[in-house]
């Protein structure tokens, strides 16, 4: 009864006698309906490589008699990266984690190892493999680090079959792959990182740890664009797929692109020094800047959602006469459509040129804006830097603008007005009527009431 991808096996349950065909009670044990169906896959192996691996036929369920999956989680010991994950690493699941070549993913990953480690005790139950460095090196890290290493299993080779038969053999709660590229199979061919050689590891490594309590942490190479290198399915294979950025200064910044289980507007941000990476415990020191003199032309600041959290940031623009006549929009942190549509309704609505000048955007301490709520801040920026009148010092704009110039409220208002006020600012202009806030409906009002 040979199959294309197998032959047909019928196992005992209770005691693993085997024959090629159905029988209601087992001759060997003696129990009855304990015959399951099974496929001798002749591609695989067992893990310690000898014969063929069985494995029991999946059959369909009534999804109303599943029970639902309780995605437990345990704490990882590093705050902004538990907040990225979610709330922690969910059992059974793989991440995926992206970042350019030096920015301290195996850092990162190093510390969590350890921080994990001392939460399970010394009882090998994590595991570091490497595919780039070698041991010493590692240990040379960890030392410098200050890290107790003495829960940690340290694996370091290429060869997924090596990496296989560890997990088997140690059944690590928390596993760690450093880096995805570098591992290859035989199966696959002999050279690391092409499309097969991914696809097929990750497929593997994935599929052990969907059938265990433990957590799969994978990193890997970007392009010099920001993506990660390979194949795209591999984003859709994973859980969680994780990106590690960096601004011109000792800034990182931890966001997910993906999550199955737990929001990706989360935003961890850390400082890297030669202790490692720190938490920054007080995100709104990086992006608000504190001034003993006056404010200078060009500058606004609003109140930015990033998950749970709100941050006060800095937004700065600067217009100069255009060369050439062709006018041009410099903006890396700020989408430079946004730009253009608030630079237009300005124009069209309060009379100010723009489509002559050289437009510059930037956000104080590198971190991306995205969300709706910072048009209204964006369009006094560049009406200050438009006229080199500066906006007051203590002043907070917040709120979407439409192509009609209305002021359009965004979500959780309040929260946003709460953090302003704590952080000392006195002025607050706002789409919403609230206590000590001042309200405005469209964009002239707005201009007018800022600047006087």
């Amino acid at each position: 009864m040979a199959k294309k991808n197998g032959t047909i096996l019928f196992k005992c349950s209770n005691c693993g006698y085997s024959q090629p065909r159905w029988l209601g009670k087992c001759p060997d044990c003696g129990e009855w309906n304990t015959m399951e169906e099974c496929i001798i896959d002749q591609t695989k192996v067992t893990p310690s490589g000898r014969g063929s691996a069985t494995q029991e036929k999946i059959k369909p369920v009534n999804l109303s008699s599943v029970n639902a999956q309780d995605n437990t989680r345990f704490q990882t010991g590093i705050p902004e990266f538990d907040r990225v994950l979610g709330g922690g690493a969910t059992k059974r699941s793989a991440v995926l984690l992206g970042g350019e070549p030096g920015i301290g993913k195996s850092t990162l990953l190093l510390q969590t190892a350890a921080s994990v480690a001392r939460g399970f005790g010394k009882g090998g139950k994590v595991l570091y493999v490497s595919g780039e460095e070698s041991a010493g090196q590692i240990k040379e890290r960890a030392d410098r680090l200050g890290l107790d290493v003495s829960g940690i299993q340290l694996l370091c080779t290429m060869r997924l079959e090596d990496c296989l038969d560890a997990l088997d053999s140690i059944n690590p709660l928390f596993v760690i792959i450093d880096s995805i590229q570098t591992i290859y199979s035989a199966e696959a061919g002999l050279v690391p990182g092409t499309i097969n050689q991914l696809k097929y590891c990750a497929n593997e490594f994935i599929s052990w740890v969907k059938e265990r309590d433990s957590v799969l942490i994978m990193t890997a190479h970007v392009t010099k664009e920001g993506s990660i290198a390979g194949p795209k399915s591999m984003e859709h294979m994973v859980d969680t797929v994780i990106s590690f950025e960096r601004n011109d200064e000792d800034i990182r910044f931890l966001h997910a692109q993906k999550n199955r289980f737990g929001s990706i507007d989360e935003l961890g941000i850390f400082t890297m020094s030669e202790k490692g990476l720190s938490p920054v415990l007080d995100p709104n020191s990086l992006f608000i800047i504190k001034r003993t003199d006056k404010q200078p032309a060009g500058v606004a600041c609003t109140a930015v959602f990033e998950g749970t959290r709100v941050f006060l940031v800095e937004i700065q623009a600067l217009t100069i006469p255009a060369k050439a006549s062709i006018s041009r929009i410099y903006s890396e942190k700020i989408d430079s459509g946004r730009v253009a549509r608030v630079a237009a309704v300005l124009e069209k609505r309060c009379g100010i040129c723009l489509s002559d000048q050289d437009i510059y955007i930037n956000v104080a301490g590198g971190v991306r804006l995205s969300e709706s709520s910072i048009d209204a801040a964006l369009a006094v920026a560049l009406y200050s830097a438009r006229t080199d009148i500066p906006v007051t010092s203590g002043t907070a704009v917040f709120g979407e603008l439409s192509l009609a110039g209305e002021v359009r409220p965004v979500s959780k208002t309040a929260q946003r007005i709460k953090t302003a006020k704590n952080l000392g600012f006195i002025n607050i202009y706002s789409p919403e009527k609230a206590p000590e806030v001042t309200a405005v409906s469209d964009i002239k009002t707005l201009i007018k009431t800022v600047f006087r």
